[in-house]
């Protein structure tokens, strides 16, 4: 994954006709979750770069970073953090105003007390978009994140200047089965949790979040549909298990 990590930030520099700036050292592993070390920029937990926003039942925090056109970045679901993707945020800052939310029911952001919705999540990224600029915005997400983009571009065009997803794609109800076990997840990545609930409004709702996530999953439709709806240019990436 971290190779493709790697590929994803030559071919975005190339895309936007712009030098690639220096990878910054040293080079975590992709995903890796734990607390950043003194010194480093404390993704999803910067008060000299974090807001919130009103987005509907929920408050949702988000980071700002940098100058230039505006680039805003969706992390993945379960284990999915702002701070996963410190390597794309370290150099996309160095070029563009890098907007980093952290998801409902991630990180500082709340989550709420209605079901997790397509329309939902897009409300959020909207809410988002507005509090910063009324340009439309390059936008790259991972995993669920790529989910929100697609729908996000296909419902508000005028807000999407380009797309970039990695690791998300068509899916249909019954296609998987979306059962998530939080506690088998709590034994999996024990310092990943530690430090998302330190975070949390509520951290005692991160069963229900689980929840809701595997409830949204289940009933989710992603396909040409919505695909024929895009108009804005797309780069789409897989990973050797997605």
């Amino acid at each position: 994954m971290n190779r493709l990590l790697l590929f994803f930030l030559l071919l975005t520099t190339a895309a936007f006709g712009q030098q690639r700036p220096p990878l910054p050292q040293p080079v975590r592993a992709f995903g890796q979750a734990a607390p950043s070390p003194p010194g480093e920029t404390q993704y999803g937990n910067n008060p000299q770069a974090g807001h919130y926003v009103q987005a509907g039942d929920a408050k949702i925090y988000y980071e700002v970073y940098g100058q230039g056109r505006p680039f805003l970045v969706l992390h993945g679901a379960l284990f999915g953090s702002t701070y996963e993707l410190h390597q794309l945020l370290d150099s996309l800052r160095l070029r563009y105003q890098v907007i980093a939310v952290s998801t409902r029911g991630y990180g500082k952001s709340e989550l709420g007390h209605s079901p997790i919705t397509f329309e939902q999540k897009v409300d959020d990224v909207l809410a988002v978009l507005n509090a910063v600029t009324r340009d439309s915005a390059v936008i790259f997400g991972f995993s669920d994140g790529g989910h929100t983009g697609f729908k996000l571009a296909s419902l508000h065009p005028e807000r999407v200047r380009k797309l970039i997803t990695l690791g998300a794609g068509e899916l249909y109800p019954g296609m998987r089965q979306f059962d998530f076990d939080v506690q088998h997840a709590l034994l999996l990545d024990t310092a990943y949790f530690r430090q998302q609930r330190a975070l949390m409004p509520e951290p005692q709702r991160l069963g229900e979040l689980f929840a809701k996530t595997g409830a949204f999953y289940t009933l989710l439709t992603i396909d040409k549909t919505m695909f024929g709806a895009i108009r804005c240019p797309v780069l789409v990436m897989a990973g050797d298990r997605d």
